[in-house]
């Protein structure tokens, strides 16, 4: 069976990568000619030059195609230009589905994010069918996986035979960019984190969550979402656990929602002023801490099989992954 990845140069798309070759699959890989390759140098695979955001490019790599895995996905929570984010995100998903059925390919897999679910007013755990509307998305990330899973599920309704997938927030191995969950661990790790704001994430090890996309294609129902998480845990529990991984102290100091919102503020508007800076800690994020990320994955759980490591096994992975590779000061390995 040949199947299609898109985004495998990324954090979660390289790992599903590896589960697909690692469960006997003839991988193909859209690829920016541009991107790092490093996640993908020790893999038996296709490589199609392209990029989501051209529909001739991904056309031609759906070509012959059973299953398509569309992992690409622009995950950053401030961005120079806003229009960068929806043509990957949105565009780049209209022409993927587009391709799939184009070449009518017998499953999708589609990963959305837990940023498109929504989250119970009274803090218990969100899942698959809280309710949520665009209205409550913050930023443009978030609007942009929304609007993207809409385009999901009205291709899935005019016949287009789509699984979705929501993983929440992924650690572990292969976290190039790295992503924002990853930037804390090495912000961590590199004694850049003074303080913490009084909010949660659910976390999940990366490998977990490409098992999880596997799973959903073998055994999920079209046309239905899976959560892929595992334990919620405050980030000031999460520090806590970096801390005993790795014998550094933890911040104590709990940072006022307010000054952590102006002091963001400052700093997104002095990046706009520096070309290649980014903001330390981005407004939308801030504001996104507003809220706890709690999720219940009990559905994937119970209708796919599927299993999580423990997540302080993730986060070693991660320290360890981190410091390896040279992103932890006086640490490279």
């Amino acid at each position: 069976m040949r199947v299609l990845v898109t985004g495998a140069t990324g954090f979660v798309g390289g790992m599903v990568a590896r589960e697909l070759v690692r469960a006997g699959r003839e991988v193909r890989l859209l690829v920016r000619p541009t991107a790092d390759r490093h996640n993908l140098r020790d893999l038996p695979v296709e490589v199609a030059l392209g990029d989501v955001r051209d529909l001739d490019s991904v056309m031609r790599a759906t070509a012959g195609c059973t299953q398509v895995y569309h992992v690409a996905a622009l995950y950053k929570l401030w961005v120079r230009h806003k229009h960068e984010i929806y043509d990957c995100n949105v565009t780049g998903t209209e022409h993927v589905l587009q391709a799939a059925r184009a070449q009518a390919v017998e499953r999708v897999i589609y990963t959305s994010s837990v940023a498109t679910l929504g989250l119970p007013a009274d803090g218990t755990p969100g899942n698959e069918d809280t309710p949520v509307s665009l209205a409550d998305m913050i930023g443009h990330y978030k609007r942009s996986k929304f609007l993207a899973e809409q385009v999901a599920l009205r291709y899935t309704a005019e016949g287009l035979p789509v699984v979705i997938v929501n993983p929440s927030t992924p650690v572990g191995v292969g976290d190039l960019k790295p992503t924002p969950t990853g930037k804390l661990i090495v912000d961590f790790l590199n004694g850049r984190m003074p303080g913490y704001v009084d909010t949660g994430l659910n976390l999940v090890d990366v490998e977990d969550v490409a098992r999880g996309h596997v799973l959903a294609a073998d055994k999920g129902k079209v046309g239905e979402k899976y959560l892929l998480g595992h334990e919620n845990l405050t980030l000031q529990q999460i520090l806590s656990l970096l801390a005993e991984l790795t014998g550094r102290s933890a911040p104590r100091f709990k940072v006022p929602y307010a000054l952590a919102l102006g002091v963001a503020y400052v700093d997104a508007a002095l990046a706009r002023l520096v070309p290649g800076r980014e903001p330390f800690a981005p407004p939308v994020g801030v504001k996104l801490s507003k809220k706890k990320m709690f999720f219940d994955s009990s559905k994937a759980v119970r209708e796919l099989g599927w299993t999580q490591i423990p997540v302080r096994e993730a986060l070693h992975k991660a320290v360890q992954w981190f410091v390896d590779n040279g992103y932890v000061k006086g640490m490279g390995g």
